[in-house]
């Protein structure tokens, strides 16, 4: 999508007429982690400005809650929750989650005020790059915060 258009390709079809043909928008809705302690992490994620917007228990994976940023209007994190399974293991696969924040130092003001430490901001990609800045969930998620 363009702005708030769709995306419109044309395309040349065997009798040499064009007509418009609208490509299906993709986007990532949500990642699911697993966490070790549901309340200690809903109380983490609320403190970074998440709210639970729905929960499911009894699920094949355990009880899901699915948490949401203001101002976004979908889904984007899923705590999936099995006290049967035991201490979440982050094994290799998921390196980091990111969050555009409006202000780096407001946040970083505000999670400080929350108990939550962050590492120093910088800019990792040069001057012309975001600023950004690292804080860890319970179960040891790294969370990217870029302005």
């Amino acid at each position: 999508m363009t702005g708030d258009r769709p995306a419109w390709v044309v395309i040349r079809v065997l009798d040499q007429n064009l007509i418009g043909v609208r490509v299906p928008t993709m986007r990532t809705l949500h990642v699911g982690l697993r966490v070790s302690d549901l309340e200690r992490s809903l109380t983490f994620y609320a403190a970074v400005g998440y709210t639970v917007v729905r929960t499911v228990e009894g699920t094949a994976f355990g009880s899901l809650s699915m948490l949401q940023l203001p101002g976004d209007h979908f889904v984007t994190i899923e705590l999936v929750h099995d006290q049967a399974r035991g201490k979440a293991d982050l094994g290799t696969g998921i390196s980091n989650l990111v969050i555009q924040v409006e202000s780096l130092d407001v946040t970083l003001a505000d999670l400080a005020a929350k108990g939550i430490a962050a590492g120093p901001s910088g800019l990792p990609g040069g001057a012309d790059g975001p600023r950004t800045s690292w804080i860890t969930d319970p179960d040891g998620y790294r969370i990217e915060l870029a302005q």
